[in-house]
């Protein structure tokens, strides 16, 4: 394990994190925020001067770098940014438990949405800001970020590759140009053109310039912080009409958009992921919207019914976790299908978490091959996905993947069921799957309309490693906890 390039990454990181840090810092000056400009320059001042020692006492750091540790890398990067990262809310007093900050910074880097915070409107508009833009760092991936601008000497591929692999969702990551920089590069310019457009709309459809930037990196991210108590409820149909939209379009393969650009329109659209996902959204519009109508207040017109289920529906499977209606007044079909799209998620290779549609493609097409070859034994058969061969070890890894997943998913449930609230099942299971699945709100006492500042601490400590689990797809974080991956020989 090369311990020294690890950690002179982990330096980088908390450099990049404090230059990050300088927007809303400025916002906070702007409006006359003491509490929050002290959180922020204190912040800055901590990840300046470890960043900077750490990144001195690395200088001779060795090149070599593999798989291993662009897991370890990855997965410590995250918690070392949330540990950073959450100061400024903590120090500003805006959420005086470091635990309860530490859970809110983890559930914006992740783009999981989730909150401690009753009241948003009185965090001041830096913290606002901090806590919004954290889920546009996070979404693409602030280490995508680092590997697009940072200038790495000598032959890097194997080092972006490694890193790449380990932070971006999804079976497997491949090269969409040669050099793995450049992919990264482009990466991040169909995500900055994308948001600037989403904010444009956003303003067109009169929402105000500084919500429209938040909800705007919400939206990219895939995240859910709102600005607002009543979420995105008071915005006009208009602007909820076109954050319905880009939080689907943001719920894509990313490599589709650069198959677009290269104007290879057919190769695009003839994406199985692409068109299941795109399936599966309307069908559960429709769904719910027949189910939903005429239930609730806000659904007493077709207009509105479609519009919220829409918007819920795109919220939910993207895992953005925005709401315009307060889907636990549902009926128990429409909540059953929102857990249903809760556990399939995004698109690989998009700022969604989930399973991803691709997995469950990949596990329903192995399903049919093995059943074939129960009643054809002799018969040999290959899985194909964009009539490309699927490999037996890809399929080993979304088999286990899928089981490390279950796995956690109880073992998380079990844990929390014993927290001193006693909350009901429904409660608990709601809240694991929307935080291991980046989503933000769940059911019952952990709703829409409610936050997670009901449970203890050790029950947020658990929730804050599913997001993390969730965010950078298991291994990442796994790995810190497997003494072999440190060994020299392994």
């Amino acid at each position: 394990m090369n311990i020294k390039m690890v950690m002179r990454i982990q330096s980088w990181i908390l450099l990049i994190e404090a230059i990050l840090m300088l927007p809303p810092l400025l916002i906070s000056i702007v409006v006359h925020d003491p509490e929050a400009v002290r959180g922020f320059v204190i912040a800055i001042l901590i990840a300046v001067a470890a960043g900077a020692a750490g990144w001195y006492l690395t200088r001779n750091a060795d090149r070599h770098f593999y798989a291993r540790e662009g897991m370890v890398t990855t997965g410590l990067a995250w918690i070392v940014m949330s540990l950073v990262g959450c100061l400024p809310f903590f120090l500003s007093g805006r959420i005086p438990n470091y635990i309860d900050a530490f859970f809110e910074i983890v559930s914006g880097f992740t783009t999981t949405g989730a909150s401690v915070v009753p009241d948003v409107e009185i965090l001041g508009k830096g913290i606002l800001y901090w806590r919004s833009f954290s889920h546009w760092v996070g979404g693409m991936g602030v280490l995508v970020f680092f590997l697009a601008i940072m200038p790495v000497t000598g032959n890097n591929n194997g080092f972006t590759l490694h890193i790449l692999r380990a932070e971006s969702p999804g079976p497997e990551v491949n090269k969409m140009v040669p050099r793995m920089r450049d992919s990264a590069a482009i990466l991040y310019v169909m995500y900055v053109v994308l948001t600037a457009l989403d904010i444009l709309f956003l303003i067109i459809g009169k929402m105000p310039i500084f919500d429209a930037f938040c909800i705007a990196y919400g939206t990219a991210g895939t995240g859910g912080f709102s600005v607002l108590n009543s979420g995105c409820a008071t915005y006009t149909p208009f602007a909820q009409w076109v954050t319905t939209i880009f939080m689907l379009a943001f719920g894509v393969n990313f490599g589709l958009y650069y198959l677009m650009v290269m104007k290879k329109f057919s190769a695009a659209f003839k994406d199985e992921e692409l068109r299941q996902y795109l399936l599966i959204v309307l069908a559960s519009i429709v769904l719910i919207s027949i189910n939903v109508f005429g239930r609730t207040a806000d659904t007493g017109n077709m207009n509105d019914t479609v519009r919220n289920s829409a918007f819920t529906v795109a919220s939910i499977v993207t895992t953005t976790g925005y709401s315009t209606t307060d889907f636990n007044l549902w009926p128990n079909f429409s909540k059953a299908m929102l857990l249903f799209l809760m556990f399939v998620g995004a698109s690989a290779g998009s700022t969604g978490g989930g399973i991803k549609n691709v997995r469950v493609l990949l596990l329903l097409k192995n399903l049919k091959r093995n059943a074939h070859q129960i009643f054809h034994p002799n018969e040999v058969r290959i899985v194909r996905m964009n009539r490309q061969r699927v490999s037996e070890q890809t399929l080993n890894n979304v088999n286990s993947y899928l089981t490390i997943y279950v796995l956690i998913v109880i073992a998380s449930v079990l844990l929390i069921s014993a927290d001193p609230g006693n909350f009901s099942f429904e409660t608990n299971f709601s809240a694991i799957m929307a935080t291991v699945n980046n989503i933000g709100p769940g059911l019952d006492q952990v709703g829409p309309t409610q936050n997670f500042s009901i449970y203890s601490g050790l029950s947020k400590l658990i929730m804050s490693f599913d997001m993390l689990f969730g965010r950078l797809e298991i291994f990442p974080i796994l790995a810190l906890f497997m003494p072999s991956v440190f060994r020299k020989n392994h």
